[in-house]
């Protein structure tokens, strides 16, 4: 195994482009294998080593065993493909397609043992996480440990690239030169195990090969279908892959075709990996957006503990959800821990602004005439000066938000700073390159009024438990304690507040106890997937 490392390690002073291209290349060297469960490794390895080196190779549990096995070549996988067969049933008939997703059967199933180890690829139970937290030695031990705990793990990360691999190998058929990219939190540095896998289609690279050629007296081009407008060509060209998906896509399910949505997609779960798949087209400025949040995630290590540890928080106190509705998004409150760390004096983290003056001509960026151009070198942003701890960041964080003057102010990244709101939602949060856009546009009175709320309220269980740690409580203190069902009207009666939090103390130790009982090997069998990103 041996591959698990921290994210910011294996990703420092990487541009964005740089680590997306050395991920996809890792992925087109590998292969997925649906498993038996009793599988010698060691034999299954030394199997397959006769079509070339192994690079890497990890196991894990999704509706069954599986292995990714990494070649250090991709002849490799033309050489297994080559020793490989379709199989035939006796009542069903198989859509004879050749993908990079295999079966593995042992000739003799009873004479073998399994000696695997899985990685994890699920979103931890909230009473193991309190658990940690609660064996931490001070408040920002445990924010750092939460997002050990959360981050997406070295595994995780190849199967997401490989699964955008294997669905590439699939829309190929149509367009030869296509690339399907992950996007969103499972490349931006903050997303949790568990979180949703977002897919970009990209046929731009299939245009830039055709320059247009002056010599001579003929001009050469492509006989090509036209369609009105590119909306009606991405929800085309999006159905038809949705339909291939249905029907020839191996592990590929409940396959949903949105394409009237502000955004078309393809929605689909992915067996093998668990994952549940949204796949886009013309949709630049969300990859884009993906690429500002790696930056500022890689700059400062306490720019993503904060915003794990605002996100849990938010999850753990129903401010967030899975369902679409008039909850704050993840990507709201990430864009509001990063406006919190540029008003810090001096600041933790540059404008969207300051990031622009740094931008070579290489760097220079429009789409749909929103301006997008921000530097991509990490080594010519300068180091922050700001050396406050993450613990008084976070205490500060809910402070400062609990006392926002939401009713006049917006949240503006690009600026580093609050401007007047341009319409009366309850909460306006720009959106970075469509300035014109409020993010949270879709977030209600009544749940703003929630947010404040917790927020002074967390700040003041943070400011209470100040200096407490593991060896002086018996009860879930600072960021356990956040984690916590909330108690209301705590901040208006602190004694009566401090009764009702035993009671909810007591609940959690016990099923904190319970679960304890428990064979852990149990819960890593029940595979579920997660709609949360």
């Amino acid at each position: 195994m041996g591959m698990r490392k921290d994210l910011q390690e294996t990703t420092k002073k990487k541009t964005f482009s740089e680590m997306q291209k050395e991920r996809r290349e890792q992925a087109q060297r590998s292969i997925l294998i649906s498993c038996p469960k009793k599988i010698p490794e060691k034999k299954l390895l030394k199997h397959l080593c006769q079509h070339g080196d192994i690079t890497n190779h990890f196991f894990f549990e999704s509706f069954g065993l599986h292995a990714v096995i990494e070649f250090s070549k991709k002849e490799s996988i033309a050489s297994l493909q080559d020793a490989s067969f379709i199989p035939r049933g006796e009542t069903e008939f198989p859509i004879p397609f050749k993908s990079r997703f295999f079966h593995l059967n042992l000739k003799n199933p009873s004479n073998q043992t399994s000696d695997v180890q899985c990685s994890n690829q699920s979103s931890p139970l909230n009473a193991n996480i309190i658990k940690a937290l609660c064996n931490a030695e001070s408040v920002e031990n445990q924010i750092n440990t939460l997002m050990k705990i959360l981050q997406l793990t070295e595994e995780n990360i190849r199967l997401r690239y490989l699964t955008c691999s294997l669905i590439e190998d699939i829309a190929a058929a149509y367009f030869p030169s296509c690339t399907i990219k992950p996007f969103g939190s499972s490349v931006n540095t903050f997303g949790k195990l568990g979180c949703d896998l977002d897919m970009f289609l990209d046929l731009d690279d299939i245009g830039k090969n055709s320059t247009t050629k002056t010599e001579g007296s003929f001009l050469m081009e492509y006989q090509v279908k036209n369609v009105p407008s590119e909306r009606w060509a991405t929800q085309k060209i999006l159905g038809v892959i949705g339909e291939c998906l249905d029907n020839f896509g191996p592990g590929c399910v409940s396959v949903q075709k949105i394409l009237n949505a502000r955004c078309p997609l393809v929605r689909f779960s992915h067996q093998a990996s668990g994952f549940q798949c949204d796949l886009t087209a013309n949709n630049r400025i969300a990859m884009k957006s993906s690429e500002l949040l790696y930056i500022y995630g890689s700059l400062d290590s306490r720019v993503r503990a904060l915003a794990f540890s605002v996100r849990c928080w938010a999850r753990q106190q129903s401010l967030t959800s899975s369902i679409p509705g008039s909850w704050l998004t993840n990507f709201s409150l990430t864009i509001m821990v990063i406006f919190f760390l540029q008003k810090r004096s001096p600041p933790v983290i540059p404008s969207l602004d300051s990031l622009k003056n740094l931008a070579d001509v290489k760097d220079k960026c429009i789409i749909d005439n929103n301006d997008c151009t921000f530097v991509s070198n990490l080594d010519r942003i300068k180091p922050s000066e700001n050396t406050e701890t993450v613990d008084t960041l976070l205490c500060q964080f809910f402070e400062y938000f609990g006392n926002f003057p939401f009713n006049k102010n917006s949240i503006n990244i690009r600026k580093g700073k609050e401007q007047n709101k341009p319409d009366s939602s309850p909460i306006y949060i720009q959106n970075p390159f469509e300035i014109s856009l409020n993010i949270s546009r879709n977030v209600n009175e009544s749940q703003l009024e929630r947010f404040v709320h917790l927020a002074r309220e967390s700040a003041w269980i943070l400011q209470e438990n100040k200096g407490q740690s593991s060896k002086t409580s018996t009860e879930p203190w600072g960021l356990a304690a956040l984690l916590l069902p909330s108690v209301p009207n705590k901040s208006k009666a602190k004694k009566a507040g401090r009764g009702q939090t035993s009671e909810a103390v007591k609940k959690l130790l016990e099923s904190i106890k319970a679960e304890s009982t428990k064979d852990p090997r149990a819960t890593r069998k029940k595979t579920t997937i997660s709609t949360q990103s």
